[in-house]
């Protein structure tokens, strides 16, 4: 047994070391100052999968239904990663997003995403028109928009190597390579084995992301919500051809009967000009390959329930997501509703990631962050998009449960 100690005796393991684990870990240090913190991490660096593999879009709240866990911590979260990419000198640039109503059958669901985002306070927000949509964006067509001038980008891996540093700074240990292989209530502890060792500790957080509802199993938690993994994939406008098109980020008015945005134009926090993500049934949940395969989580999205009542309610979705993906030329087409002068010969295939998206018993997206606690463990079950801007937030609230038990 690898021994952990800390000033007052009172250990905290956090399993993952994606942007939020690392947030926990270093909230945990912050408000109990004698407590050991310990994070494992089977991969070989923090950050590995769904943090730096994202769109780096810092979000204002604008789609998130009010009351719920994602709007209040998506708009504390973003306040706290604009002070933090400050201390940190980690860039941050408020880029601004439009959402484009591009015809009058677009304009009900548009005016209700209004009202959400009014009721959400979204700072700064404005109803632009035609003329004042060009003002904004020169090459953007519709006939509505919304402004967000506050939305920003970052580079969400250089925040998670920040709160590493912090983290080790502050007494904590870090520990790369330490796949969390059994989890094991005893009197009083928490045993677990993590690479060849075990660990003693007092409370244990999971932060797992796609690997979330196996561990939680392992510590009896319910098999509901399952994690059925997405990949994204993104085109890249050449650096040569039509990046100019866009100054910030220009998104659909989304549909509620469908369970994705649908195609988007973001400038990253490098200059680079991506489309997409679309949404594709990922068949690893751990590699970016489009060539991935891993039997054990193909047979998990088979044999859970949810997966074929997702599927029949949303298939012609996945079937354009499909589409999209096997020819470039339709997400170009669906992009040129908003820019008509992008061209097919400005694109060419970029990067891909894959999404860690929790699906019911029934069928549902879960569409909330969603944590549990049983018996000296705190599980973080779902925490899809704005899981990154919400950290430091999501931190907070997760930290709070954790200390009113020990």
């Amino acid at each position: 047994m690898a021994e952990v100690k800390g000033a007052s005796g009172t250990v905290v393991g956090v399993v993952g070391a994606g942007i939020v684990g690392l947030a926990v870990a270093r909230e945990l240090q912050r408000r109990s100052p004698g407590t050991q913190v310990l994070v494992l991490e089977k991969e070989d660096r923090v950050g590995m999968h769904q943090t730096g593999h994202n769109s780096g879009v810092v979000h204002a709240g604008l789609y998130y239904r009010p009351g719920s866990l994602k709007a209040g911590l998506c708009t504390r979260g973003r306040a706290m990663l604009r002070e933090y990419c400050a201390d940190k000198g980690v860039p941050y640039v408020e880029r601004g997003k439009l959402v484009v109503a591009v015809d009058d059958a677009e304009l009900s669901r548009f005016e209700a995403l209004e009202r959400t985002a009014r009721e959400n306070g979204v700072p700064g927000l404005r109803r632009l028109d035609r003329q004042q949509i060009r003002e904004v964006e020169p090459h953007v067509a519709g006939i509505a928009a919304l402004h967000s001038p506050h939305t920003a980008v970052t580079d969400f891996g250089a925040v998670a190597a920040a709160l590493a540093a912090d983290v080790e700074t502050g007494g904590g240990r870090i520990l790369l390579g330490a796949e969390v292989t059994g989890i094991e209530r005893r009197e009083g502890r928490i045993d677990v084995a993590a690479g060849h060792d075990r660990f003693a500790v007092d409370r244990l957080v999971l932060c797992a992301g796609a690997q979330s509802d196996r561990l939680a199993l392992r510590t009896g938690g319910d098999r509901s919500p399952a994690i059925v993994p997405f990949r994204g994939e993104y085109l890249t406008v050449r650096e040569d051809a039509g990046r100019e098109l866009v100054r910030g980020l220009v998104y659909p008015v989304p549909d509620p009967r469908y369970p994705f945005l649908g195609v988007h134009l973001t400038r990253g926090i490098d200059g680079t000009l991506q489309l997409g993500p679309n949404a594709l049934l990922a068949l690893h949940r751990e590699s970016e390959s489009r060539l991935a395969v891993r039997p054990a989580d193909v047979a998990a999205v088979v044999r859970w329930p949810g997966t074929w009542r997702m599927a029949a309610r949303h298939w012609r979705t996945g079937l354009a997501e499909l589409r999209d993906s096997a020819w470039i030329g339709a997400a170009v087409g669906a992009a040129q509703r908003y820019v008509p002068e992008l061209r097919r010969t400005d694109v060419e295939r970029g990067r891909t990631g894959v999404r860690a998206q929790a699906v019911a018993r029934d069928g549902t997206l879960v569409d909330d962050f969603v944590v549990e606690e049983s018996d000296g463990v705190t599980s973080l079950r779902n925490a899809p998009s704005p899981a990154a801007t919400s950290s430091l937030a999501i931190a907070e609230h997760v930290v709070d449960r954790v200390l009113e038990r020990l």
